[in-house]
């Protein structure tokens, strides 16, 4: 999801992988198969529960600011949405 023309630095190898978690983790929206979603408090729990990362608490709640800020998620209701679905 890199923009070539976004003047900000990209985001942290970490952060990558915690997205590439979430996003595995994602279920689809009942209505459109083409959107993944998973609660935000599904998505805290997992950051702080998977072996494939090792966040705190405010690690986990930064990803999903760092996420949402540049677009790897977007924010309806409670749920947040994959922008990128992974099909696995």
């Amino acid at each position: 999801m890199s923009n070539l023309t976004d003047p900000r630095p990209p985001l942290p190898e970490w952060i990558l992988n915690a997205y590439d978690v979430l996003a595995t983790h994602a279920t689809d929206v009942d209505s459109d198969k083409d959107t993944q979603s998973i609660t935000r408090d599904n998505a805290i729990n997992i950051l702080l529960t998977t072996d494939e990362l090792s966040l705190e608490p405010e690690d986990a709640d930064y990803v999903l600011r760092r996420l949402l800020g540049r677009g790897y998620l977007y924010e309806v209701n409670d749920e947040l949405r994959v922008t990128e679905p992974m099909d696995y």
